[in-house]
């Protein structure tokens, strides 16, 4: 019986793992997201946020992040997905993960971290793009906001991005999101180079 309980246990951890397994020995992998303001390239950095860098790419190799929405957009701040689909449906989270935040990277232009709630370890799918140099979110006295990548290319499209208008939403009731839906239509890995 124990055996079982213990198999059943990994199976189920399995899809949360699958990240770890994507160009294992690559300490930089890239992504590319394809979004309705156009193409950026992220570069990963495992060696510093490897917790983080695996669990975003379970998600990719999920597909989960494809035809979803950045449902929040500050300009000159962040602007934030990873969370919803087009109709606003929150999208099939996995567990939480630790808060890599103390791994030396900053909250700079052009980098993408982790969102999370007040629990610092509460991060899952959620992650955001520096709009702005944002030390306010990095640790100090307290957790910070995980950084665990940058933008390579695409500079360009974040700042139609930030230039995008906002609104509060009739339907759902929250203020920043993008008036024309921002769409993440798809994000997938880059072969290495």
């Amino acid at each position: 019986m124990r055996i079982w309980l213990i198999i059943i246990t990994l199976l189920w951890a399995m899809p949360l793992q699958a990240g770890k397994f994507m160009q294992p020995d690559n300490l930089y992998p890239r992504v590319k997201l394809e979004t309705s303001q156009g193409d950026i390239v992220l570069e990963l950095d495992r060696s510093r946020a490897p917790i983080t860098v695996n669990n975003f790419l379970s998600y990719v190799k999920a597909n989960a992040y494809n035809n979803t929405v950045f449902h929040r957009l500050i300009a000159d701040f962040v602007v934030q997905g990873g969370g919803y689909d087009m109709q606003f449906r929150e999208i099939e989270q996995g567990k939480t993960i630790f808060n890599e935040s103390g791994n030396g990277l900053k909250n700079q232009y052009g980098t993408i971290a982790m969102a999370r709630l007040s629990d610092p370890h509460s991060a899952s799918s959620q992650f955001y793009i520096n709009l702005a140099d944002n030390d306010s979110l990095d640790p100090g006295s307290r957790w910070g906001y995980a950084v665990f990548g940058r933008v390579v290319t695409g500079f360009d499209v974040l700042d139609k991005i930030n230039a995008l208008e906002t609104e509060t939403s009739e339907k759902l009731g929250w203020p920043d999101v993008p008036g024309e839906p921002l769409l993440l239509k798809t994000v997938r890995l880059l072969p290495t180079e």
